[in-house]
């Protein structure tokens, strides 16, 4: 085996392995702000009611924080990603998948954003900020930002990346079809639900932890090659 040949195979090696760190990373924190969120905002919010803002603001303000970081993981589990396409790397599909994937990331910045303001405001002034409607529209405008748009783009992440997977060969058939059936809930539900938002970060767990075991499996035929050529 050439050299040129042995650093093929060994970067062929490690993005796996940086894209399975990276994932995990994002779906661990992505996850535990979308379940802090749910679990601080009561169901019932009629009437622009924001006393629950008192007792819940700093799991609410915790789970803002852990955007940044995860969203920071899914941008370098985009970039390993497309090191592991390589030369197979078909550019209409491709650029669908980067763009989908930034839209969600830069969606989901906007309504963190949007949240941590409407919390600074409540504790700046609380009563003007409810009775003059503007902490409904915020929370509105939030909401749709994440669970509506923010959504949709991670499905069409999801499907951009199946069918690369299908036209190169790089992940088994099986979980193309996954991918697909997964996004096609993405894209079509109606509504807030955990259970729902939760579907991306953990497919994002499942194909990461894919791509460690995978590489934990090849370390031990490059050892033998390595003996080989020795």
């Amino acid at each position: 085996m050439n050299e040129s040949q042995t650093d093929l195979r060994r970067r062929k090696l490690k993005t796996p392995r940086a894209a399975a760190v990276a994932g995990i990373l994002f779906a661990l924190l992505y996850g535990a702000s979308l379940v802090l969120i749910r679990i601080s905002i009561p169901a019932d919010l009629e009437g622009g009611n924001a006393a629950w803002l008192q007792t819940n603001s700093s799991r609410i303000i915790l789970a803002l924080n852990l955007v940044p970081y995860a969203g920071i993981a899914f941008l370098w589990f985009i970039g390993v990603l497309r090191d592991r396409f390589g030369e197979l790397e078909d550019r209409l599909f491709a650029t669908v998948f980067l763009g989908s994937g930034l839209m969600f990331l830069a969606l989901n910045f906007v309504g963190a954003a949007l949240a941590g303001g409407l919390l600074s405001s409540y504790a700046a002034a609380p009563d003007t900020l409810v009775a003059s409607g503007v902490f409904s529209y915020g929370r509105s405008v939030m909401y749709h930002i994440i669970n509506v748009y923010a959504i949709r783009m991670a499905g069409v992440f999801m499907i951009s990346l199946g069918t690369i997977w299908l036209r190169t060969g790089l992940m088994h058939r099986g979980w193309a079809f996954v991918t697909y059936a997964l996004a096609l809930v993405l894209l079509v539900s109606i509504g807030y639900s955990l259970w729902v938002t939760l579907i991306f970060p953990a497919w994002v767990l499942a194909i990461s932890v894919t791509f460690l075991i995978l590489n934990l499996r090849q370390q031990p035929q490059e050892m033998m090659d390595k003996e080989g050529t020795a």
